[in-house]
């Protein structure tokens, strides 16, 4: 017998509210090395269309699924276009679903792109894993801390190949500062700043008409709900990015936003993938939206102010880095540097400059990878760890995280970074957390 939209949307509602836990039958199965990736996209704003486009190409995408009905439509049919004009590269029939539920329940997708609100990431990510699907899914990675710790559990539990979307890692300029700084060509390392905006505040934006198309519902989710606002969510093919990010109860601000670009530089510079601050300290006056520092046990602090993107500096010269940009001073000498507009250069050229004298024999040689997408369908294929790995993407978001409790409570927070605890009587176990609107959860 055909099973009903109605009865299948309630069988999905079911499996989420039992926290998507599926036959082991499902998730056990290997993506086989020869075959052709089948993927699906899931949040279909300004931020997938690029993605869209080198999964469609790279991949066969089988579905797209969005809330919006004609940002859905809008990427079915520029995948459907693809295929059609394409029929080497895959099926012209790609699906549009309103609900990302359709997609996890499908055993022919192998893996998923996730790029909707934050506060999205960690259940579509936890669903996706525990179906046997691999992830790439953007930054940052989670809402809060406890959905790290469980995305980052989930995937080695379910032996699943999971790519954070934080894409500098992929750019040249990023790998060699971070190589400088671990081979000590600037000394010492001692502190290092990064640049970006603002913490997130909680949402007070007024109700606004609703229009037809928006699944509200969904798009809200976990999060508390709240009346509908074109800030949070502008309907159609906007081509900005939306404002939801600003708010505590989706995002965490450029913090989490930027941060989880820059502040994983940071931790890929000290070479602390695997580990993060041991102490957090709030900005020096209450309310103030820069200042917030984290302490390594090194001694070694990173701290939020405006800058130069990620600012490494160390007892013999300084590296600063940012996208296109790159500067390497060693004992008061400017070695390499793409910033001074009265120099006829490139960043690349400068880049290289820097990599031949100082890195032709280094002991330490960082993961190299020249496109984000490509690195993570290699790692689909071998079943190895990408270069964001959840272990990466974790780690990193979880500096964010703490920077904006810092922010949140204005307090001295003390942090095993092995035990991802609180410690010496600091914080509050429940700012690891949110509450969830049923019947979500992670």
């Amino acid at each position: 017998m055909r099973t009903s939209r109605r009865s299948f949307l309630k069988s999905a509602a079911a499996t989420a509210a039992a926290p998507f836990i599926l036959p082991s039958h499902i998730w056990a199965a290997e993506t086989k090395p020869n075959d052709r990736i089948t993927m699906a996209c899931i949040g279909m704003g300004k931020q997938s269309r690029g993605l869209l486009g080198n999964f469609t190409f790279r991949t066969q995408v089988l579905a797209v699924c969005d809330v919006d009905t004609t940002r859905r439509t809008e990427a079915q049919q520029k995948a459907s276009k693809f295929y059609a004009e394409n029929p080497d590269k895959g099926s012209k029939d790609v699906a549009a679903v309103n609900d990302f539920r359709e997609i996890i329940a499908r055993k022919d997708i192998d893996a998923v792109c996730i790029a909707t609100p934050d506060h999205w990431h960690a259940i579509i990510t936890l669903a996706a894993l525990k179906a046997g699907k691999d992830v790439y899914c953007e930054k940052p990675l989670t809402h809060n801390i406890h959905e790290a710790l469980e995305v980052m559990k989930a995937v080695d539990a379910n032996r699943r190949v999971l790519q954070t979307g934080s894409m500098q890692r992929s750019s040249k300029e990023f790998r060699i500062a971070c190589e400088l700084v671990q081979n000590g060509a600037i000394g010492k390392l001692q502190r290092v700043v990064c640049s970006f905006g603002d913490p997130g505040v909680p949402c007070d934006l007024p109700e606004e008409p609703a229009e037809p198309g928006l699944d509200w519902n969904l798009w809200v989710g976990p999060a508390p709900m709240r009346p509908y606002n074109s800030v949070l969510a502008p309907r159609g093919m906007h081509d900005h990015f939306p404002h939801w990010r600003n708010y505590r109860e989706f995002g965490g601000g450029m913090v989490t936003d930027w941060g989880a670009h820059h502040l994983d530089i940071a931790q890929w510079g000290l070479g602390m993938d695997e580990s993060g601050p041991v102490e957090i300290r709030p900005p020096a006056k209450a309310g103030d939206k820069r200042g917030a520092t984290l302490v390594y046990a090194n001694g070694v602090t990173v701290t939020h102010k405006d800058g130069f993107g990620v600012h490494f500096f160390g007892a013999d010269g300084e590296v600063k880095v940012n996208r296109g940009k790159f500067e390497f001073i060693r004992q008061g000498q400017g070695i390499a540097s793409s910033v001074d507009k009265e120099k006829k250069t490139s960043c690349a050229a400068e880049v290289a400059k820097a990599e031949k004298q100082f890195l032709a024999d280094a002991k330490i040689k960082l993961y190299e990878s020249k496109s984000h997408c490509d690195d993570f369908l290699e790692r689909v294929r071998d079943r190895r760890k990408p270069i964001t790995s959840e272990v990466v993407g974790g780690h990193s978001v979880i500096c964010c995280h703490l920077m904006n409790l810092a922010y949140y409570h204005n307090q001295v927070i003390r942090w095993d970074p092995a035990k991802c605890a609180f410690t010496g009587g600091t914080g509050n176990p429940a700012w690891l957390t949110r509450d969830y609107r049923g019947p979500w959860s992670a």
